[in-house]
């Protein structure tokens, strides 16, 4: 805030977009490790948001001063609530991570069976495309596949086993 109570500065604005940003673009990772980080920034950014919604002043306790320049007390109960229930997120995430790491050896979010059952199906029945930029697929950035190797062999024989 700044000194006059007048509202956020830019540089307090900037790191409530930079941590709810890394945070959503970590959110979409399929590691659970990547995933807990991305709760935990988007988290942080949310909470700085709310206490950049209240008023800035002095401590909200009545008797202490004026009523018109304390500082929103709801914004900082708001702020401490969301702390808990991101603690308590944290925590339910941390154990589905080691129950995964525990059962699989990794913690990366497997596909589901029906989606790679319909991606089967659709493989089927595909039309072969043409390319009419004559670059091949191995020159072309849109028909790289993304995968890493892993999940590339895993799937091979559709089933869920390797």
């Amino acid at each position: 805030m700044t000194a006059g109570g007048a509202g956020p500065t830019l540089v307090l604005v900037l790191a409530v977009a930079v941590l709810a940003g890394c945070g959503v673009i970590l959110l979409l990772e399929r590691s659970l490790t990547r995933i807990l980080l991305g709760v935990l920034l988007l988290g942080n950014g949310v909470n700085l948001l709310i206490l950049l919604g209240g008023r800035s002043g002095g401590a909200p306790v009545v008797g202490t001063g004026p009523v018109d320049r304390m500082s929103d007390p709801l914004a900082q109960a708001m702020v401490l609530t969301a702390i808990v229930i991101t603690f308590g997120f944290t925590a339910f995430l941390l154990a589905v991570a080691y129950r995964s790491w525990y059962l699989t050896g990794d913690d990366e979010v497997p596909d589901d069976l029906e989606d790679r059952q319909i991606i089967h199906r659709a493989e089927q029945y595909e039309a072969a495309a043409v390319d009419r930029g004559g670059e091949g697929p191995g020159s072309d950035p849109e028909q790289v596949d993304p995968e890493p190797a892993r999940r590339r062999l895993r799937r091979g024989r559709g089933d869920g086993t390797s």
